[in-house]
């Protein structure tokens, strides 16, 4: 597990020099996404057989570890969490669905559709309901002023 986690940390860290993360801030989205990883690892030790919930929760703490470290360092959000999210997006699931298809087994083949498409609604679902907290929590501290 912890060689998972390292090379989650390392594969965060070339996604982040390839799409131009600011150097000094490298080492921080590393650290986002094998914290990340961390979680949807711990997630699948206790519910092995939830991988849509595995990535929902993993996705929710690298969205909300990728706020605090914009506010902390000042910078865009989008820094921290496009890297940090890389870990847990469905590509094998992808690559499993062209083979199938590709091998003419469509049953296996949209299964693994389904699952995938599953899986990105539930990253996509996380970042949004992590996005409209820190978005309600802005705006009470706005109202409050």
């Amino acid at each position: 597990m912890i060689l998972q986690v390292i090379g989650a940390f390392l594969g965060v860290v070339g996604m982040s020099i390839v799409i131009g993360v600011p150097k000094k801030l490298i080492i921080y989205s590393g650290f986002v996404g094998a914290f990340g990883w961390w979680v949807y690892l711990m997630m699948e030790v206790q519910y092995p057989k939830l991988i849509i919930l595995q990535a929902f929760t993993a996705t929710m703490v690298v969205s909300l570890i990728s706020h605090i470290c914009a506010r902390l360092l000042k910078a865009p959000g989008t820094i921290f969490l496009i890297p940090g999210i890389m870990p847990m997006v469905p590509g094998a699931g992808m690559y499993r669905t062209a083979y199938y298809a590709f091998k003419g087994n469509s049953t296996v083949a949209s299964y693994h559709l389904s699952q995938t498409v599953q899986i990105a609604g539930a990253i996509a679902l996380a970042i949004f309901i992590m996005d409209s907290i820190f978005r309600i929590i802005q705006l009470k501290k706005q109202w409050n002023r």
